[in-house]
C-alpha cells in the first residue's frame, strides 16, 4: 500500500530525515519506534504532506505523492492523527466527527459512520453534546482517532496516541488500534511505548537518527536484545 523509499528531509540545513526507507501492506499495524528526534513523527508528516522531502519517493497505492500538498494527500484517504492530538476545543464532539468528514459529501453513509464510531467510543457517545476542551486527556485521544476514522481512511497514521495518558487508558486505546486493525483499517504507528507498540504490530522499524537501524516482526524487535535494552528499559 505504501512504499517509502530513500527518504531525506530537512528543517533548514538540519537534515531530520537520512534516506529513510519503510513499507506498509494493506490490513497491517506497522510501527515506528525510537528516541525523541530519532525521525517518528517527521517521517509522518512527509508522507502526509506536511513537509516536502528533499529526495526521495513516497508511493502510495502505485502513485507518487511525494512533496504533494497536504489536502491533496487526505483527499487520497491517508489520514494523519497528530501528536497532541490537536481536536478543535470549542467545538462539540459531534463537530469535531463532523469535520472529520469534511471532505466528504455522502450525507447518509456520513451518519452511519458517526454511528459506528460512537459504538466504538462509547464515551464519546454519552459526550456528543460536549465541547472538546473540556473532555479528559483520554477522551480527547478518542476523538481525535474517531475523527480520523470519519473520513474513512486507506491509511491511518497515528503520532503518539499513547503520549500523557494513564496506563488504564493506554490499554484503552491500544485494544481500539487493534479492533480498527481487525475490521480492516490499515494502519502506521508512531509510539514512545515501545512495548505496546511491538505487542500490537505486525512489523516494526527502529529509527535512529533518521534512519532505520532495525526492523523486523513485532515479535522478532520484541526479542531483540538491543531493543530490550534500548527501548523496553531492561538491564
Amino acid at each position: 500500500m505504501l512504499k517509502v523509499n530513500d527518504l531525506h528531509t530537512f528543517y533548514g540545513k538540519i537534515e531530520a530525515l537520512k534516506g529513510i526507507t519503510i513499507e506498509v501492506h494493506e490490513g497491517e499495524i506497522v510501527t515506528l519506534i525510537g528516541a525523541n528526534g530519532a525521525g517518528k513523527s517527521t517521517t509522518l508528516k512527509t508522507i502526509s504532506g506536511q513537509i516536502a522531502p528533499r529526495t526521495g519517493s513516497i508511493e502510495f497505492l502505485g502513485e507518487q505523492i511525494a512533496g504533494m500538498p497536504a489536502h491533496l494527500v487526505t483527499a487520497k484517504r491517508v489520514i494523519q492523527v497528530p501528536e497532541g492530538r490537536r481536536i478543535f476545543p470549542q467545538m462539540s464532539v459531534r463537530e469535531n466527527l463532523e469535520m472529520g468528514a469534511f471532505l466528504r459529501n455522502d450525507k447518509d453513509e456520513i451518519a452511519a459512520d458517526l454511528e459506528k464510531v460512537l459504538e466504538l467510543f462509547p464515551r464519546l457517545r454519552e459526550r456528543v453534546a460536549q465541547k472538546g476542551g473540556t473532555l479528559s486527556g483520554g477522551e480527547q485521544q478518542m476523538l481525535a482517532i474517531a475523527r480520523g476514522m470519519m473520513a474513512r481512511p486507506n491509511l491511518l497514521m497515528l503520532d503518539e496516541p499513547s503520549m500523557g495518558l494513564a496506563p488504564v487508558i493506554v490499554e484503552v486505546i491500544f485494544d481500539t488500534i487493534k479492533k480498527l486493525n481487525k475490521a480492516g483499517t490499515t494502519i502506521l504507528l508512531v509510539e514512545q511505548n515501545a512495548a505496546m507498540a511491538l505487542q500490537v504490530a505486525d512489523r516494526g522499524y527502529v529509527l535512529e537518527t533518521g534512519s532505520v537501524a532495525l526492523t523486523g516482526t513485532g515479535k522478532e524487535l520484541l526479542g531483540n536484545e538491543r531493543v530490550r535494552k534500548t527501548y523496553l528499559g531492561e538491564i
